[in-house]
């Protein structure tokens, strides 16, 4: 699997920062283009990666141990057709969580199809 390969993603924006930082580490765009990439819209649906579908940390609030089963539960909705907010024909999802001090960082793909 390859970043152009995913269809939606779910990024652990705890700070505004974060996300274009992670849009970054997660190969979604060039080191150092993440500001320009989220300020075009290539985060949000019809852009390149539509990230965080759902509002993220920022819009459903940050409960410390449960974002990666709300990501999961995001990302699951997505690729079953029946997200609130539905990017079309996703495929491939992706989850990226951080915890302890910020070094732990989980990363999982999910799909419709075995690969």
């Amino acid at each position: 699997m390859a970043p152009k390969d995913v269809d939606v993603a779910m990024t652990h924006d705890c700070f505004t920062i974060s996300e274009i930082i992670e849009m970054e580490d997660l190969g979604f765009c060039e080191k150092g283009e993440g500001g320009r990439f989220v300020a075009d819209g290539q985060n949000d649906f019809g852009g390149r990666i539509p990230t965080n579908t759902d509002g993220g940390l920022l819009g459903c609030g940050h409960p410390f141990g449960g974002t990666g089963i709300r990501q999961a539960i995001e990302v699951v909705k997505q690729l079953r057709g029946d997200a609130v907010r539905q990017v079309e024909g996703a495929s491939v999802g992706l989850t990226h969580n951080l915890s302890g001090f910020i070094a732990a960082h989980t990363v999982l793909i999910y799909g419709r199809e075995p690969v």
